[in-house]
């Protein structure tokens, strides 16, 4: 068995500066770096024993983003790397929970397939870290969260038992779905140590088209019904405002992204019947890379969603807010009608007006993904409070060890 090696000096963290009121936390004096399932389990037993808890870390690239954890040792994946097994014939891909999307995008592309999860952030990150979080990103609502593309898992839970959910395979029949139970739990039922998904055939021709955005929310809506009734399966389809349309170098103004896909005669096809929907700019594809990475460092982001029938008004929000706070933005995904705000953060935390803003909104509506430390209690205070959670949470963790606190959990 390998054994975990004990690193004394500081992690990086995830943000460049840290900062007063910002997002980025900063790194203990011990981590962590187990490189097997076993050296994992070790470290949790060991933990229980002691009972210390831990900071379940993966990659180190979206520390700030949960409720805050406090300065705990960190379990860090960052050594659990490599991909276990990958079956092209099956469309099938297991890998440990610390390898990064970029490998896993490069082992998948010479075969001519690819993850199609695409989080938010990039591909610097960890498979784990996107399951553990349940991270979706501009392809959600094509191909699904990572609950529709995980088929299984292994991990480490809170009592020090090595659990499987799910198998290596789609055709996979389970009883109880530990899988998607511990997708998106933040690591609080149990580290994630390795993870198989489905893959899909990458399309064989692409196409990126910007579109311009009416200006009345009305008008917006007319146009959405009509594209989704139009011969158009878009991959992706991406509302952003003007701040964000200048900041991936296009025309300063609000616009319908579109990335199509399929044959030649497909996308032809699919490119005519949006063209009938005003004058369309064609765009290089990486712009879906530029809109991913686009949000700082030190930012607050808040997800807003609601009925399909009125996500011009979540539009409308969502840029109402956006445009209180100089360089903050706008973005929505129209085949999930979810938006998100992205507000950079000054020295002295969220600025005022956005705080307001945000603290107006109903929590039915809004879920944070980032913000400053102080601001949890006021604006998102305790969430994970009902019964059958915390009846769940004392099943795999009843010492409460694993990432404390960052479900806001009392």
């Amino acid at each position: 068995m390998e054994r975990l090696t004990l690193d004394t000096a500081p992690v990086r963290p995830s943000a460049a500066v840290v900062a007063p009121g910002s997002n980025a936390i900063a790194a203990p004096a011990t981590s962590l770096h187990p490189t097997d399932t076993a050296a994992v389990r070790d470290i949790v037993r060991d933990v229980i024993e002691r009972k210390a808890p831990l900071r379940i870390v993966g990659r180190g690239t979206w520390l700030d983003a949960g409720r805050p954890v406090a300065d705990l040792p960190r379990l860090a994946l960052d050594g659990l790397t490599g991909i276990v097994d990958y079956t092209p014939g099956d469309l099938t891909l297991t890998a440990r929970a610390g390898t990064s999307l970029s490998e896993i995008a490069a082992a998948t592309a010479a075969n001519g397939q690819w993850l199609a999860l695409m989080p938010w952030g990039g591909d610097s990150g960890s498979l784990g870290a996107v399951a553990a979080t349940g991270s979706a990103g501009p392809m959600g609502g094509a191909f699904g969260t990572p609950r529709d593309m995980v088929i299984g898992l292994e991990a480490v839970t809170g009592i020090g038992d090595v659990v499987r959910g799910g198998g290596r395979v789609v055709k996979n029949v389970a009883g109880f779905d530990l899988t998607r139970l511990m997708i998106g739990a933040w690591g609080t039922l149990g580290v994630l140590t390795e993870i198989s998904v489905r893959l899909r055939a990458l399309p064989e021709h692409e196409a990126t088209l910007a579109l311009p955005l009416p200006v009345t929310p009305a008008q917006l809506t007319s146009l959405l019904t009509r594209i989704r009734a139009a011969s158009v399966a878009p991959l992706a389809l991406e509302l952003v405002g003007a701040a964000l349309a200048a900041r991936l170098g296009l025309e300063r103004r609000p616009q319908l992204i579109a990335r199509l896909a399929g044959n030649s005669e497909s996308v032809a096809s699919q490119r005519d019947a949006l063209a009938q929907f005003g004058d369309l700019v064609e765009l290089d594809g990486g712009v879906w890379s530029a809109l991913r990475i686009a949000e700082p460092a030190a930012a607050s982001v808040v997800r807003l969603s609601g009925p399909v029938a009125r996500f011009s008004e979540t539009w409308a929000t969502a840029e109402r807010i956006a445009a209180l706070v100089p360089n903050a933005f706008a973005h929505a995904t129209v085949l999930r009608a979810v938006a998100r705000v992205v507000i950079p953060n000054d020295d002295d935390g969220l600025p005022s007006a956005a705080a307001d803003a945000l603290g107006a909104l109903t929590r039915d509506v809004r879920v944070f993904e980032r913000l400053p430390a102080a601001l949890w209690p006021t604006l998102a205070p305790t969430a994970v409070a009902d019964r059958i959670s915390a009846g769940v949470r004392r099943a795999f963790d009843p010492h409460r060890l694993l990432n404390p606190g960052i479900l806001g959990e009392s």
